[in-house]
């Protein structure tokens, strides 16, 4: 039975919203009295290009922050619980409803932007990214523990570029790979993977490959100076990657709200020794969790999300 309470209901609806690799949606959610589970749901991992389940952590993370966002737009307490039983690997986080809250404007502006973030895997506009912004999405990602790198700020475009190509070429000669993603490909009346028509051209030029999902369009031009950021955390493993999760839609939402598009550039984290190639080129210090562009683009579409009745169930004793 799906809850019809304020706010729980709104939180699930935008938890759902949260991007996901192939839009995959990793996610289930158990209800109790007051009190929201998340869980990964590991029957959805992919087996190529996640077997670890790193970037479905991520997911879910984003997929969290929603939920907290929500719910304190709400006017309601939020404590949340990460990784709360070690013997349930699979459960993520325990997000308790408490008394009244009066909201921030930071949160009513993040939680109003969950509706209108769409990754957008169309050209962007060569149009600079305002320093405010960028300053922006810097802070974004430290308020959730983590750090943004704008690579072109540091010296690195060129190098993380060249990464970035040679991750998406070793895809490109996999066959596994193929067939994983040809799998979450979908044209219209799916509720998961990437349709058609959310799916963007081929690049026909620019410093970047992206992501291509279908053969139905014609190459374009994308951008020649992309913004590209490097999402990092001082840790690995699932805890790390959850958190980092949540700082990725921070800085995703705190980009809608600037009138930013986004896409991601999952190629050199599916391959591990680019990843740690990629770790490397930035000092060391860090752990890249994801790699997105940041810039002007034509507001994206949204992709088709599961039912709630599919990700959400009471919780039973």
């Amino acid at each position: 039975m799906i809850p019809t309470d304020f706010p729980v209901l709104t939180a699930l609806e935008a938890a759902v919203r949260a991007p996901s690799p192939h839009n995959t949606q990793p996610w289930s959610f158990e209800l109790e009295p007051d009190a929201i589970e998340v869980h990964l749901d590991e029957d959805r991992l992919l087996r190529v290009c996640d077997p670890d389940g790193r970037e479905a952590r991520l997911a879910c993370g984003a997929a969290l922050l929603n939920i907290e966002l929500t719910i304190a737009a709400a006017g309601r307490l939020v404590e949340t619980e990460l990784m709360p039983d070690p013997g349930r690997p699979s459960l993520l986080a325990r997000v308790e409803i408490g008394g009244r809250h009066r909201p921030g404007t930071e949160e009513l502006r993040l939680a109003a932007a969950i509706p209108r973030r769409y990754s957008n895997r169309r050209p962007f506009a060569d149009q600079a990214v305002p320093e405010g912004v960028r300053t922006a999405v810097r802070r974004a990602a430290l308020a959730d523990g983590a750090g943004l790198v704008l690579v072109d700020e540091v010296g690195k475009l060129e190098a993380t570029a060249a990464l970035i190509r040679r991750a998406d070429h070793v895809q490109t000669e996999d066959e596994a790979f193929h067939e994983e993603l040809q799998a979450w490909t979908r044209g219209h009346g799916r509720d998961d993977g990437v349709p058609a028509f959310a799916g963007g051209p081929r690049s026909a030029g620019g410093l970047l490959p992206v992501r291509h999902f279908h053969d139905s369009e014609a190459p374009r031009p994308f951008e020649q100076d992309p913004v590209v950021a490097v999402l990092t955390t001082a840790a690995d493993g699932p805890s790390a990657q959850l958190r980092a999760g949540r700082a990725m839609q921070r800085v995703l939402l705190t980009a809608t709200t600037a009138g930013l598009s986004a896409s991601f550039y999952s190629q050199p984290m599916e391959i591990p020794p680019t990843r740690e190639e990629l770790r490397a080129l930035l000092g060391g210090s860090g752990y890249p969790q994801t790699v997105f562009r940041l810039g002007c683009g034509y507001p994206g579409v949204p992709t088709p999300r599961r039912p709630l009745e599919t990700v959400v169930r009471q919780k039973t004793s």
